[in-house]
């Protein structure tokens, strides 16, 4: 069934009305979105020093030194780049220093071998070139009355790269179940990811997909829920922040738009 085109004209009318009212603080928005997940991580690992200390040498055998270097490197880290994130600091070093914590994470937690865990570092990671597209924007913005020769390539391929990656977090939570609801989900949910990676009426797909995203992560990861005694807390601790993570990246698409490859420029040249 096609959807007629005046709700949909009226939908992109309503979504650029919000994203208007909002353009002032949906970059800060979406840059603590999208850094929760380290901010979360980094703050564990202060908290639970001796325990992740613990863990890095019973996992790999590394000796007491090297797990605590592990978790030292981890929380200077993970702080450090997301203060730089937040203050706008050396956006491209604190996204190199934030991509270094994902890579290494995915190695050391054994994630690589996890297509789940996998999947979501891969969103997460997306997520960062959108900052950093966001980043090079700002640098452009700078320099408004210069003549330019083209447009920003790098931006634009950073975009298309965070789109694609960011569509792997949708993946994980599609759950084949026989039930009514759980179809609508899918299906909705997927088509949104499709439209936001091919980049066609992307500012309207991607809020409409932070927005879905948004109900899900608070229904199926209420880790607040849960006593602080059970492991689950700290599983859907996780799992919350790194969701929250990659709506941050959506919102960075719904604040910047898709870039120059997508169906949404190309239909200008048409």
């Amino acid at each position: 069934m096609q959807i007629p085109n005046e709700y949909v004209s009226t939908a992109e009318d309503v979504a650029d009305q919000v994203i208007r009212k909002g353009k002032n603080v949906l970059p800060t928005v979406a840059r603590l979105c999208l850094i929760s997940t380290f901010l979360e991580d980094g703050l564990r690992m202060w908290f639970q020093w001796s325990e992740q200390r613990d863990y890095m040498d019973i996992s790999w055998g590394c000796g007491k030194f090297l797990a605590t270097m592990f978790v030292i490197v981890n929380l200077v880290g993970q702080l450090g780049g997301c203060v730089m994130v937040l203050g706008r600091l050396k956006v491209d070093i604190a996204c190199g220093i934030l991509f270094f914590i994902v890579v290494l994470q995915t190695f050391a937690y054994s994630i690589l071998w996890d297509m789940q865990f996998l999947l979501r570092n891969l969103a997460l990671i997306g997520a960062l070139l959108l900052v950093l597209a966001e980043a090079r924007a700002e640098g452009r913005s700078l320099f408004a009355g210069v003549p330019s020769l083209g447009e920003n390539k790098p931006k634009t391929y950073l975009q298309l790269a965070g789109r694609i990656l960011l569509a792997f977090m949708f993946i994980t939570l599609l759950r084949f179940e026989v039930s009514f609801l759980q179809i609508i989900q899918d299906l909705l949910g997927s088509i949104l990811m499709i439209l936001v990676t091919v980049g066609y009426r992307t500012k309207l797909s991607a809020l409409m997909l932070v927005l879905v995203l948004t109900v899900l992560n608070l229904y199926h990861n209420a880790w607040w829920a849960v006593p602080s005694y059970k492991p689950l807390r700290d599983f859907l601790k996780y799992d919350f922040f790194q969701t929250l993570s990659v709506i941050g990246g959506l919102l960075m698409i719904v604040y910047l738009g898709p870039g120059g490859v997508s169906m949404d420029e190309h239909k200008k040249k048409w």
